[in-house]
């Protein structure tokens, strides 16, 4: 009971999480990558020590490209982000780098633009989805009538626990934008997907063992029931979250430069969404419950 006796402080903190995530949206929004803009993507990696980067600098601005981005990666690496070039400057610019080109991608500014409709998109059905798969599986789950809230009520808790979990790893990516470099990119959005997915099991988890005590018990209230209920889910959730979180670590600290920032949104929508389901997404059951009983009372 912990928990749900102690759950405004809980939603105070997701309050000011959440805030700061707005704020830092509205303040320095998102680098978007080539994935959404269009342009060019080369990493070039050397045998022996890696060119001095201002020397490099100095003959790609001979080439008159435009604006050209250039990133150390490792001690042998560089990675370079610039307009979409025409083939023959790819191999004026591949001499005047030299080294081995390890990856090469070109995306026209049509195509980034159908890639960012078709992520939106993509996230929009992801939420109706889980929102239909809610209401379906709760249809039979005790309601008001029982003391307990109806079913259509934990699908949309479980939205609004969603909001929070794709909020937060998104501000994180806007201040990682502005201080870094970090750029929003393909990757960005299958983070954000997963972690959708992910942070839903997690919910679904605990409101399916709540559904199943309401079910066993009708004497007890139904904040007992949440407070019994997460007792007995808490374990497993942070178990199995911590896992992954620590295998993203691992990719964060040693995995390469294109993994860097997708492994930490990951670890951080993980983190986030374990505790929205935890520390959330029950106890709003509580408070709409309680709500609910005053007004009608």
């Amino acid at each position: 009971m912990f928990i749900i006796n102690h759950r405004r402080i809980f939603f105070l903190i997701s309050s000011l999480l959440v805030l700061a995530a707005v704020v830092a949206l509205a303040t320095y929004g998102l680098q978007l990558g080539t994935d959404f803009t269009g342009g060019t993507i080369i990493e070039t990696e050397y045998a022996a020590a890696r060119p001095e980067i201002n020397r490099l600098k100095t003959e790609i601005e001979a080439l008159n490209l435009g604006q050209v981005s250039v990133q150390a990666i490792g001690e042998q690496a560089i990675l370079l982000r610039l307009r979409t070039i025409t083939e023959v400057e790819h191999q004026a610019l591949k001499t005047a780098l030299g080294g081995e080109e390890k990856r090469y991608s070109s995306i026209g500014p049509a195509i980034g633009e159908e890639l960012a409709r078709r992520g939106i998109i993509a996230i929009a059905i992801v939420v109706i989805l889980i929102i239909l798969y809610i209401a379906f599986v709760f249809r039979h789950v005790p309601g008001a009538h029982r003391g307990g809230v109806n079913s259509w009520k934990y699908g949309l808790i479980a939205i609004l626990a969603l909001i929070h979990d794709i909020a937060i790893p998104t501000g994180v990516m806007a201040v990682l934008g502005h201080y870094y470099g970090a750029e929003v990119d393909a990757l960005f959005l299958t983070a954000l997907l997963t972690i959708l997915g992910l942070s839903v099991n997690d919910t679904i988890v605990v409101f399916d063992r709540i559904r199943e005590n309401l079910k066993q018990n009708s004497s007890e209230r139904f904040e007992e029931v949440i407070g019994r209920s997460l007792n007995e889910t808490i374990v497993r959730s942070v178990n199995t979250s911590l896992t992954v979180i620590l295998a993203l670590l691992a990719v964060y600290f040693f995995g390469g430069a294109t993994t860097k920032y997708f492994a930490l949104i990951m670890a951080i929508g993980m983190f986030v969404g374990t505790y929205s389901s935890i520390f959330i997404a029950s106890p709003l059951l509580v408070t709409w419950q309680k709500w609910s009983a005053r007004k009608n009372g």
